[in-house]
């Protein structure tokens, strides 16, 4: 239980990482980007093939984000000029550009060249032996404070709806929803940190190298979401929501729209090369059919389960998703003992349509976000 609870850990983290490059293109800018795996595949090969060339492992992952950042610029400035719809045919037909290329072509593979169709393995992999006990200290504490200032960040993000409910009567109502949705938020990820920490310390003292990996995944995430904080609540991250919400308004204020875009999809593909990089790092093993056009997919269900335009949203939709993932892979099988797997795969996959369906009746904005923002149907 604890590893796979771990597993489950990396995997969020990463899609939640990948989420939120999207969800700063799509929920803060209005950028319609289905083909975000493109930048979470050059992240991935990037990383892995300057690794086996001897370059340090933290080095390539950066490298990695800085090429899928360098395809954003290319991206944008061959489609950002024209109309929304446009950027969405070009993001979907790169993303499978990308794909096919490595998959047709010879990659470098330490001295060898050899054909992308065969994967890529046996690729170095950060903290995969048993470091001293010192270290191993010095991780356990990095996950404490980790956990520390998640359940702190957790009540301050809570106590803040109940002073706005205090101070503005005008509103009571949706305070009180608001109040109501963050206190069960709160609940679940408080739950959740608990059982992550309480694992991770667990993988951490009998040292299994995925602990060692989910404490990094969890460290970056942390690092990301808070810098991305701080930016949507800066004067850019304004001009970023007045952009998606009507362009021709900053604009007349004097902004340059097309390269506030540019920077959004920039910045969103960096960060879901940073995800690409965990994603290989946790398969151990990478091949072209691992980056299908369904992980761009799922990336917007995550994002609008949670809500766009919220971060704090995207990682609960994250959560959701592969906790949906983890149950029904588990306990479906046993409930329809007469289906096959491919028929349950069908059925898993028909079911998250309905509660999107559900959902996009009952609460458009999702599950955190806020209807005044709402972009969808724009």
């Amino acid at each position: 239980m604890v590893e796979y609870l771990i597993f489950l850990a990396i995997s969020t983290a990463t899609f939640a990482l990948f989420s939120l490059g999207l969800n700063l293109q799509w929920g803060y800018t209005g950028l319609i980007n289905f083909g975000h795996i493109a930048f979470m595949t050059l992240g991935a090969y990037t990383t892995v093939l300057l690794s086996f060339q001897g370059v340090p492992l933290l080095v390539s992952a950066v490298i990695g984000s800085i090429v899928a950042a360098l395809l954003g610029l290319i991206i944008g400035f061959a489609t950002l000029r024209l109309r929304e719809d446009y950027l969405a045919i070009v993001t979907i037909g790169v993303g499978e550009l990308i794909r096919l290329v490595v998959n047709n072509q010879e990659l470098p593979v330490k001295d060898t060249w050899i054909s992308g169709a065969f994967g890529v393995q046996s690729y170095p992999i950060p903290l995969s032996t048993a470091p001293n006990l010192f270290v191993r200290l010095m991780m356990m504490g990095l996950l404490t404070v980790l956990a520390f200032i998640t359940f702190s960040a957790l009540w301050r993000w809570i106590s803040s709806a109940q002073k706005s409910l205090l101070t503005d009567s005008g509103k009571r109502v949706s305070n009180k929803q608001e109040l109501a949705s963050r206190w069960g938020v709160g609940i679940i990820f408080a739950l959740l940190t608990a059982a992550i920490y309480i694992s991770g310390m667990i993988g951490l003292e009998d040292y299994k190298p995925a602990a060692g990996l989910m404490l990094l995944a969890l460290l970056v995430l942390a690092l990301v979401f808070w810098r991305l904080e701080i930016l949507v609540r800066s004067p850019w991250g304004r001009v970023l929501k007045a952009i998606r919400e009507d362009e021709e308004v900053p604009k007349a204020m004097g902004k340059n729209v097309f390269w506030y875009k540019v920077q959004s999809l920039m910045l969103g593909g960096a960060i879901a090369g940073i995800a690409g990089a965990f994603f290989a790092w946790q398969l151990s093993a990478i091949y072209p059919d691992n980056f299908q056009p369904q992980l761009t997919f799922d990336a917007w269900i995550m994002v609008i389960l949670g809500g766009s335009g919220n971060n704090i949203g995207t990682i609960l939709g994250a959560v959701i998703f592969f906790t949906y993932d983890a149950t029904t892979r588990e306990f479906l099988p046993r409930i329809f003992t007469n289906l096959s797997s491919d028929q349950l795969g069908a059925f898993r996959i028909m079911v998250i349509g309905l509660i999107l369906m559900i959902l996009m009746v009952w609460r458009p904005q999702g599950i955190l976000g806020k209807k005044e923002e709402l972009t969808l149907g724009k």
